[in-house]
């Protein structure tokens, strides 16, 4: 059983900022935060999940049932999602936190930010959904939602 998964008792309580997996900081929004604390985080009420993938990513990759989509670019051309702003901000009801994913962990630093200046307590999920590329070329092999066994649907 991990610290994650240990039922908490008075004595084993542990607050988000003392949590091995506790945000890292960041700068211009929330902070970084694993993708199993962000799924916690999820369970419980605290946050809500936006996949800032293109619709491509979530039909042809995989998406994470439950999670709102709200994409940071359009594909083709990847140019600005001019309804981001709005549709982030009815996702997410005041006092919840938002948790950011994209393929890697870098747009969703960059919409994370945009989430900020909304307002919003916007965390970026760190790794991804897929996790970096290995030495081959491949993802899902370093990290990533997908690579940590969360919750997920391909098609």
């Amino acid at each position: 059983m991990t610290t994650s998964d240990a039922p908490a008792s008075p004595s084993s309580a542990v607050s988000d900022a003392a949590h091995p997996d506790a945000p890292h900081p960041a700068t211009g929004y929330a902070g970084d935060v694993t993708p199993q604390l962000a799924w916690q985080w999820v369970q419980t009420g605290k946050a809500v999940l936006i996949d800032v993938r293109t619709d491509a990513e979530r039909d042809w990759v995989g998406f994470v049932p439950g999670a709102v989509a709200v994409a940071w670019k359009q594909w083709p051309g990847m140019a600005l999602n001019p309804a981001f702003d709005e549709s982030i901000t009815a996702a997410v009801p005041p006092g919840a936190k938002a948790v950011l994913l994209c393929r890697s962990g870098v747009r969703s630093v960059a919409a994370a930010r945009r989430a900020t200046e909304l307002g919003l307590a916007a965390y970026n999920i760190l790794e991804g959904f897929e996790g970096d590329a290995d030495d081959s070329g491949h993802r899902n092999q370093r990290g990533g939602w997908r690579f940590h066994g969360l919750p997920w649907r391909q098609g």
